[in-house]
């Protein structure tokens, strides 16, 4: 019991003591800089500003990027067509993508010929700005 109270005489003691010290120091944390309140005003709205700034940069570059992939998409889809339409393209082996107009075709053709004739058709279908040529020439050897 008489722990107790020494106990709960010590709280009341330390308590205060804690709260006072904390009290003295707001002042000290509340001004952390000799500026006055109209130019602390004028750095908070410029930081808003900056940061209005930088969401619209950011909105500007998420919609150019989904523009372009849109882009891409559609020039894939017009250099599949092309290769299918093109009689001396055996189309159902070659992959397109497009990634910022550059078109990459992949896969397996039966000569260097259609190979390039494939780079050509897709060189010519609107918006391509290059084509990256990954086709593989697969012979296939009879074996009677």
């Amino acid at each position: 019991m008489k722990r107790l109270m020494k106990t709960k005489y010590s709280f009341k003691l330390i308590v205060p003591a804690i709260l006072f010290g904390m009290v003295l120091s707001v002042p000290a944390f509340a001004q952390d800089n000799d500026a006055p309140a109209s130019q602390s005003m004028h750095q908070a709205g410029d930081k808003v500003e900056q940061a209005d700034s930088d969401t619209a940069a950011a909105a500007k570059d998420a919609y150019h990027g989904t523009e372009r992939a849109i882009k891409d998409t559609a020039i894939t889809a017009e250099v599949k067509t092309a290769l299918a339409r093109d009689k001396n393209v055996s189309s159902s082996e070659i992959h397109v993508s497009t990634t910022a107009g550059v078109v990459t075709l992949k896969g397996n053709v039966s000569s260097r010929e259609m190979a390039q004739h494939a780079a050509q058709v897709a060189g010519q279908t609107n918006g391509v700005e290059r084509v990256n040529n990954q086709l593989m020439v697969v012979t296939s050897a009879n074996t009677d």
